[in-house]
């Protein structure tokens, strides 16, 4: 396997670590002898990442993966546009263009071909293989795969962007004119807020996931032309406590997790199975946090009705790999690195010093020569070194070895791991853009924020050691957060509002954008809609009784103990307590 000389680099490195769990290495037990512990050694200084043409300062945002919602479809060559609401940003985009114009239904159409495009909402870096882009008269731009399924939509006049994703997800992001941004997904998604903090820009989202809010900050810096969020902490812990984390322990330890019951656990048992035992509380969180991704990518199947034991099946016959040992033992080394990281911050935050985001996020991770491991937040479409489509979710993992050039829009990966057959390949190389990137580096960083609450609660339990005295001192609070604008109550229905205008602007591209000229293939016109019935509500609250007899029996129902999804031809309904929490 390409695989193989990736990580025999690296042997002496997970060597050590097994020395480790076996006692054979002597290492500083401080933990153990409630000897006050060393903080974890501090990273190395790093650069301040060149802004590549953007200017900070101000109040500016960009297009992002994820997080922000960028652009899938091409627009210019290497342009750095700014728009009427003070946006800068940067496409860096490099483009070969073929053009030409035809009648379409409601007008004159350009069609262009393109070899590469910029980062957008979970869609690729670079235009896959025998994508067609469509510009329709309402100035909409759309992206189509070679089977002239739909894949993108960049609606100027609503500042969205729309990915269909090749797991059939759609994902749908909205840059507003107060400089606020709307990110929808299945079930899920965020209203951001920005704000101003000495200087930097922040941003403040209210998280809103199938009826639970939550929240999360961020940091805004500019790396290669276009400004990155990176994860801000709202809280740090003493430095004993993340020298505790760091360093190993004086013995291994067993933990046991109580997942044997879990159906993700089962579903991914092929995939991932946790350490046996613990030498540090490095490889308790890589535990952590690959479990937490887990569980979140199980719970996406099931909300998109996916038929689990499909792909369980051909897990059985031998199709995803391992999330071997090899690749765990990197993981739980980008960890610890993570966790120095954090213990610096911690730090700084002491000494009323302002963190460099920079320094935060993958603008030092990608400079300081070393190899990074980032595991996937969520579904991401990607193109591999061929020009294939493939897509990867949450819990797989890849690996950058080395800095991208100066002029990229994006960093070269391989896949280290990855869970099921209809994903990219183990071994494949893929580009992967910087906002996914970061997505991916908050993902980990966030989880680990998560994963040393626990910790903390849990040390001296289970067969956790007992954290020493300089370690139980209570966390503090981040002067950025006290200042932020309050979460937004109104958060859930403006995703759904973003969501209904979403609809409608499909709707006008299926009507302005005629298919691909050169699409022999291409699907005969659809017959006259029939006359529309009186419209059926379903509304929050109603009982499972109340919804049937409007909508009629469901086609399959997801029982989910509490929760239950009533699948319709056209929607979702969500029952938390026999009681409506969501329509999809």
């Amino acid at each position: 396997m390409r695989t193989s000389a990736v990580l025999a680099q690296r042997y002496c490195r997970f060597l050590a670590v097994a020395l480790i769990a076996a006692g054979c290495l002597i290492l500083p037990a401080t933990a153990q002898n409630n000897k006050k512990s060393s903080s974890p050694p501090k990273s190395a200084p790093a650069p301040k990442p060149a802004s590549n043409g953007v200017k900070s300062g101000g109040t500016t945002s960009a297009n992002h993966g994820p997080t922000t919602g960028g652009h899938g479809i091409t627009t210019s060559s290497r342009t750095t546009t700014t728009a009427n609401r003070g946006i800068t940003t940067d496409s860096r985009t490099t483009t070969r263009t073929t053009t030409t114009t035809m009648n379409g239904r409601n007008g004159m159409v350009s069609s262009t071909r393109t070899t590469t495009t910029v980062s957008h909402v979970g869609g690729p870096m670079r235009t896959p293989t025998g994508s067609h882009e469509v510009r329709a008269s309402n100035g909409a731009m759309v992206r189509t795969r070679a089977d002239g399924r739909r894949a993108d939509i960049h609606d100027e006049r609503r500042g969205m962007d729309i990915h269909h994703g090749l797991n059939g997800e759609r994902r749908i992001s909205v840059e507003r004119a107060d400089h606020s941004r709307v990110f929808s997904e299945r079930g899920r998604g965020y209203v951001q807020h920005p704000y101003m903090y000495r200087g930097r820009e922040f941003g403040h989202r209210t998280y809103w996931d199938h009826g639970r809010y939550y929240d999360r900050y961020y940091r805004r810096y500019p790396y290669h032309g276009v400004y990155l969020d990176v994860y801000a902490p709202t809280r740090y812990w003493a430095p004993g406590f993340y020298g505790w984390a760091y360093n190993p322990w004086a013995v291994p330890v067993a933990y046991a997790w109580g997942w044997g019951a879990a159906p993700w656990y089962g579903f991914y048992g092929a995939y991932f199975a946790p350490y046996p035992v613990y030498p540090s509380a490095a490889f308790w969180l890589t535990d952590y946090l690959v479990a937490a991704s887990l569980e979140a990518a199980y719970a996406a199947q099931v909300a998109a009705a996916q038929q689990a034991a499909a792909d369980q099946a051909a897990a059985a016959a031998g199709g995803p790999p391992e999330l071997s040992p090899d690749v765990k033992a990197l993981i739980a080394d980008e960890v610890k690195r993570q966790l120095a990281l954090e213990n610096q911050e911690a730090g700084q935050n002491a000494q009323n010093q302002d963190v460099d985001p920079g320094s935060s996020g993958i603008a030092r991770m990608l400079s300081d020569n070393q190899p990074h491991v980032f595991i996937a937040g969520g579904s991401l479409d990607l193109v591999d070194s061929g020009g294939v489509e493939c897509a990867i979710s949450q819990g797989d993992v890849l690996e950058v070895q080395s800095a991208p050039p100066p002029d990229a829009n994006g960093a070269t990966a391989i896949i280290l791991a990855i869970k099921g057959p209809a994903e990219c390949h183990k071994a494949d190389i893929v580009t992967v853009g910087f906002n996914d990137l970061q997505d991916m580096q908050n993902h980990m960083r966030e989880t680990i924020d998560t994963g040393l609450g626990e910790l903390q609660s849990k040390q001296g339990q289970g067969g956790l050691p007992q954290a020493p005295p300089s370690a139980q001192a209570a966390p503090s609070q981040a002067a950025f957060a006290a200042v932020a604008p309050p979460p937004d109550p109104n958060a859930a229905s403006e995703i759904q509002q973003q969501t209904q205008a979403a609809d409608q602007s499909e709707q006008e591209v299926a009507s302005a954008a005629p298919a691909p000229a050169d699409n022999a293939a291409a699907a005969p016109p659809a017959p006259a809609p029939p006359p529309a019935a009186a419209p059926v509500t379903v509304s929050l609250g109603q009982t499972m009784d109340q919804v049937t007899s409007s909508m009629g029996q469901p086609t399959r129902i997801i029982d989910l103990g509490a929760k239950k999804i009533y699948v319709y031809k056209d929607m979702k309904v969500v029952f938390h307590d026999g009681k409506v929490s969501d329509v999809q």
